[in-house]
């Protein structure tokens, strides 16, 4: 049995948990308080982060990236149903767009957003709580603008982010989104190239668990969950 040190609105733990429930792997889900830096986490992951992937017999497993890429190698599935296409020009775009994802969106987006609006909630003034950063709450919401401009074109010009196949790119974006979404900060009315494909993404049965996620004190916005918006 698999377990996942995640947080349910953490972005980057929301992707491991879809490309977890695309291949029908079953996982114990740890909520992980990550701020508190327990002893425990540091041992498995010295970085302090999540999510952290722990498997029987093996190492644990940090980082979103790296966990993705042992999940996809260690998963015996027919070639059609892999969330990583097979040249190696096809996995540079998707790699190219994970990481796009993962790490820029995360660092201008979903990362200030989420930690303003839930994290520092529970956060001690030494862990880095207090009352949220209005400024990075709205550089978060503009950012957000010429991301789902970026994810409107590229869906204009391929059937999925990354090319004619839904892959990991799809999985990293939908995360984020995801996330952000609960909170009522995604403008839908600014694009509506990239609102049908997200429609699209969070109709799939992968995505039900994390429509079905409940923060105490902190409800979704009423379209949350709603595959028609």
């Amino acid at each position: 049995m698999l377990t996942l040190l995640h947080h349910p609105l953490c972005p980057l733990s929301r992707f491991v948990r879809l490309i977890l429930n695309e291949y029908g792997i079953e996982a114990q889900l740890v909520e992980e308080r990550f701020w508190e830096r327990r002893e425990d986490l540091l041992l498995l992951n010295p970085a302090g982060t999540i999510p952290v992937l722990v498997a029987d017999g093996t190492p644990a497993i940090p980082g979103t990236n790296v966990i993705a890429e042992y999940l996809e190698e260690t998963t015996a599935r027919d070639s059609d149903n892999r969330l990583m296409p097979a040249t190696p020009s096809q996995r540079a775009e998707v790699r190219r767009l994970m990481n796009w994802f993962n790490d820029k969106f995360h660092h201008e987006v979903s990362g200030p957003l989420v930690t303003e609006r839930v994290f520092k909630r529970h956060m001690t003034l030494e862990q880095g709580g207090g009352p949220p950063d209005t400024a990075a709450l709205r550089a978060g919401r503009n950012n957000i603008r010429y991301h789902l401009a970026y994810i409107g074109w590229l869906v204009s010009t391929r059937d999925w982010l990354a090319g004619d196949r839904m892959s990991f790119a799809d999985l990293a974006a939908a995360a984020h989104i995801s996330a952000i979404d609960y909170l009522g900060d995604v403008p839908w009315t600014e694009d509506e190239a990239a609102k049908n494909w997200y429609a699209r993404v969070k109709s799939r049965l992968s995505f039900r668990p994390l429509l079905a996620d409940r923060l105490p004190g902190i409800p979704p916005v009423k379209h949350y969950a709603d595959l028609d918006f």
